[in-house]
C-alpha cells in the first residue's frame, strides 16, 4: 500500500485554511497514486486550542470542514484529526474517510500533555480498519508509547501525533519506535505536524519504520513535506544523528521556526530589540534576522554610565554585521532625573539594586515607545539560567512580547551562538563571545561575583529542574553544598518573576509555568 504522509503547518483557528491545506495535499496524494494520505493530529482544527475545545461552534465548523474534506476523497482513504464533541465531552479524533465518507472517529485515549488536561477526554483508543486490503491499527497521540500486542493480522500501525519539540525528545521518540517496530513485526507511520503555536513549536519529523524495526523514511524538520511511503518497497534503513552539532542545530532551527510563525500567524513583520554588547542579545538578534529578515529587525543600543565602551562597540560591530538598523540613545541623563526625582521619597541612600533596576526599566520604557510608535513587536533576550535565579529585572529586562531563548540555560546561549558563526562568517563578534557575564549594572559588575562559572551553574539547574534530584542527590554527585542551596533558594524564592514573564518558546521538555509550575505562595524547603 502507498501511504502519503502530509506533514503540514496549522493555524489554530483558521479551519478554512487548515481545510483547504488539507484537500490541497489530498490532490497531490492523487496525482502520485496513493492510496491513504494521513494528516496529523487535530489538524483540521489547529492545536493546542485550549478553551475553544469548549465552544460548540468551533467544534461545528471542524465537523463542517471536515465534510467537505470527505467530498474530495473519491478514489482515495483518508486519515484526519480533528476534535470531536461527544456526550461526554471533546476528545482528539482520529476521522477515517473512504469513497467520501466519513466511516468512523478513533479517539485518543491517554490525555497527558498539561495543555489538554480539562478541556479533552480519553476516549477508548485504537482501531483496526481494512484500508485497499490493508489491515491497520490506527492510533492516536501519545496512545502510541502506551499501547502494545497489535494483532498479528494487522501489517501496519499508524499514529497521527502533535508531538511538540523538545531538547532530546527526538531520539526518545524514534527510539520508542524502532523498538516497537521490531517487537510487534510491523511497519509503524508517524504523522506529525510542523510549525510554531505561540509558545510552542511542533518539529515535524515524521516518518515510517519497517517490520524489521529499521527507519525508512523521515521528513525534514520544522519544514512542511510530503512523501509517500510504500509498504511493498525495500529502502535503505536511514540513520539519524541527535548529538552534538546536530542537536544544536535543531535548536537554532526550533528557535526560528517558533519565531517566524509567531510573528506570521499573529500578523506581526517588524522586531525591536534591545542590544547591550552581551550574548544573549546577540543571539537573539541573529535569530530575529535569520527568521525574519534583515529588514524586519531595528535594535536600540542604550548605554549608561556603567556601560563599557567596549559592549557599545560590539553592539554596533554587530548590528552592523547583520545588517540590522540601530540607533544609540544614552541614557545617562534620564537615569540621573529620575535617581535625582526619587531623592525626596528614598531619600539619599547608598546605591543599591534600587539604582541598578531603574536602568533596565529605562531601557525597557524606550524600546516599549519604540513598539508602540512603530508596531515593532518587541523580543526579549532572557536565558533559562537567569530566569531560574531572578538574576533579571520586572519590568525591565523581564518585559517583551515574545521571548525565543528564554528556554535556553546560559551555556547552551553560547553553543548556539557558536552555531550561528559557523553558518553564517562570524556575525557574533568573538570580543561578545570571549566576554565575562555581566549586566553591567555597576562599574566592574560580573555575574561571577555572586555565582561560579555557569557550567557549573547550568549543570546543577539541569538535575534540579529537568531531572527533578534533591539537594541532596545533587551534592552527593560532586557539587559544592552552599552552591547548590544557595542555587535552591534562588529558585525557590523568584517564582514570582517567573508568573510575570512573557511567553518564552518551549524548547526543552521541562519548561517553566508548563512542565514546571510551581506554588507562587509556599514555604517548602524553608
Amino acid at each position: 500500500m502507498k501511504i502519503a504522509i502530509a506533514q503540514l503547518n496549522y493555524t489554530v483557528g483558521d479551519i478554512d485554511g487548515n481545510t483547504s491545506k488539507i484537500i490541497g495535499s489530498i490532490q497531490n496524494a492523487k496525482a502520485q497514486g496513493a492510496d491513504l494520505v494521513v494528516f496529523a493530529e487535530q489538524a483540521v482544527s489547529g492545536t493546542p486550542a485550549f478553551d475553544l475545545l469548549r465552544k460548540s461552534t468551533f467544534l461545528e465548523l471542524c465537523e463542517d470542514a471536515l465534510v467537505e474534506i470527505a467530498s474530495c476523497c473519491d478514489g482515495i482513504a483518508v486519515i484526519v484529526g480533528l476534535p470531536i464533541l461527544t456526550s461526554n465531552g471533546t476528545i482528539s479524533a482520529a476521522a477515517l474517510i473512504q469513497d467520501r465518507k466519513v466511516l468512523r472517529y478513533i479517539g485518543k485515549k491517554h490525555i497527558t500533555a498539561r495543555r489538554e488536561m480539562g478541556f479533552l477526554i480519553p476516549s477508548k483508543g485504537f482501531e483496526y480498519a481494512t484500508i485497499k486490503g490493508h489491515k491497520c491499527a490506527i492510533i492516536v497521540g501519545d496512545d502510541l508509547s502506551r499501547e502494545r500486542n497489535f494483532d498479528h493480522s494487522a501489517e501496519t500501525v499508524i499514529s497521527i501525533n502533535a508531538r511538540k519539540y523538545g531538547k532530546g525528545t527526538l531520539s526518545y521518540r524514534y527510539e520508542l519506535m524502532r523498538n516497537l517496530a521490531f517487537v510487534e513485526g510491523k511497519n509503524i507511520v508517524l504523522v506529525n505536524q510542523v510549525g510554531g503555536s505561540t509558545d510552542i513549536v511542533y518539529d515535524g519529523s515524521s516518518g515510517a519504520f519497517n517490520n524489521r524495526g529499521e527507519l525508512v523514511l523521515m521528513m525534514k524538520h520544522f519544514e512542511e513535506d510530503f512523501q509517500i511511503f510504500d509498504t511493498k518497497a525495500t529502502d535503505t534503513p536511514i540513520e539519524i544523528s541527535t548529538a552534538g552539532d546536530a542537536r544544536t542545530q535543531m535548536v537554532y532551527q526550533a528557535a526560528c521556526c517558533g519565531l517566524r510563525d509567531f510573528f506570521r500567524k499573529n500578523g506581526y513583520q517588524k522586531a525591536c530589540i534591545g542590544l547591550s554588547g552581551g550574548i544573549d542579545s546577540a543571539v537573539v538578534a541573529a535569530i530575529a534576522t535569520a527568521a525574519l529578515g534583515k529588514e524586519n529587525v531595528r535594535a536600540l543600543l542604550m548605554p549608561s554610565q556603567f556601560s563599557p565602551d567596549d559592549s557599545v562597540e560590539d553592539a554596533k560591530i554587530l548590528a552592523e554585521n547583520l545588517g540590522i538598523e540601530y540607533n544609540v540613545i544614552p541614557i545617562t541623563e534620564i537615569y540621573t532625573s529620575v535617581v535625582n526625582t526619587l531623592k525626596p521619597v528614598i531619600g539619599g541612600r547608598e546605591f543599591d539594586s534600587t539604582e541598578e533596576n531603574i536602568q533596565t526599566r529605562i531601557r525597557m520604557a524606550l524600546l516599549m515607545a519604540v513598539q508602540n510608535k512603530t508596531d515593532y513587536i518587541l523580543l526579549n533576550s532572557s536565558n533559562k539560567s537567569e530566569n531560574a535565579l531572578g538574576l533579571c529585572t520586572l519590568y525591565g529586562d523581564t518585559a517583551g512580547a515574545f521571548s525565543p531563548t528564554g528556554d535556553l540555560y546560559k551555556s547552551e546561549i553560547f553553543d548556539l551562538a557558536r552555531y550561528i558563526n559557523r553558518i553564517s562568517n562570524d556575525v557574533i563578534p568573538e570580543t561578545i563571545l570571549k566576554k565575562e557575564p555581566s549586566s553591567e549594572l555597576h562599574p566592574g559588575q560580573k555575574d561571577s561575583d555572586i555565582l561560579p562559572p555557569y557550567e557549573v551553574v547550568d549543570a546543577i539547574l539541569y538535575r534540579m529542574i529537568e531531572k527533578g534530584q534533591h539537594r541532596e542527590e545533587i551534592i552527593n554527585a560532586g557539587f559544592d553544598s552552599d552552591v547548590v542551596e544557595n542555587i535552591h533558594r534562588m529558585i525557590m524564592r523568584n517564582e514570582k518573576k517567573r508568573y510575570q514573564f512573557p511567553p518564552i518558546l518551549r524548547l526543552s521538555a521541562c519548561s517553566f509555568g508548563h512542565e514546571r509550575l510551581m506554588p507562587l505562595t509556599n514555604k517548602y524547603g524553608d
